[in-house]
């Protein structure tokens, strides 16, 4: 891959990076020095540049697609969604806030300012953990177990249509463990499963 190409594709990856992140934190990110890379750092093949594209593309649109079906249909964002279900997941519905970050991927206070704004709506509670002080748990109320109910049968109706219903079991399969592996090289804190 020309050398120009491999820069605009990293560009692009800060670009998208920084659309990421919450307004006030960092995102670190680190790239090999060219005055030091071995020659093993060779650009990525076409193959690979092609295999990137789409999945750079999906980062792009599937966000967007569900935040807009939450927003629209519930008044929430896909994140916000996604620490309601964790919690009306979990047992006795409440989880550790630290616990509840490392499963959103994201910072303490990234999920502090989240959680305030569902505190605010009356569907999450804000507890010190009984069994170390230390620790707050996030506990789910009846007002956001009845918002989880509500919102999750449309949620669930779009990842259908736009995943499983565009590929086999067999596909849908090696992509849920493609994207194990690749969400493990990134970070090595363990990913949120449900329990039900």
């Amino acid at each position: 891959m020309p050398s120009d190409l491999l820069k605009q594709v990293r560009l692009r990856l800060f670009q998208l990076l920084e659309q990421l992140k919450p307004v006030g934190e960092t995102v670190q990110v680190t790239y090999p020095d060219p005055m030091t890379a071995q020659p093993t750092d060779s650009p990525l093949s076409p193959e690979q540049l092609e295999i990137w594209s789409s999945i750079a593309t999906l980062l792009e649109r599937l966000p967007t697609a569900l935040d807009a079906q939450l927003q629209e249909d519930s008044a929430l964002t896909h994140f916000e969604h996604g620490i309601l279900f964790a919690l009306d997941s979990a047992p006795d519905r409440r989880l550790r806030l630290s616990t509840l970050a490392s499963y959103a991927s994201c910072t303490l206070s990234r999920l502090s300012r989240a959680v305030s704004r569902l505190e605010s709506k009356g569907w999450v509670r804000r507890e010190v953990d009984a069994t170390d002080g230390r620790f707050t748990l996030g506990v789910l109320t009846e007002e956001g177990h009845a918002k989880v109910a509500e919102s999750t049968p449309g949620h669930h109706a779009l990842v259908r249509r736009l995943i499983f219903d565009n590929l086999t079991t067999a596909q849908a399969r090696q992509l849920g463990s493609a994207s194990r592996r690749i969400s493990s090289a990134v970070t090595p804190e363990p990913l949120w499963t449900p329990t039900r």
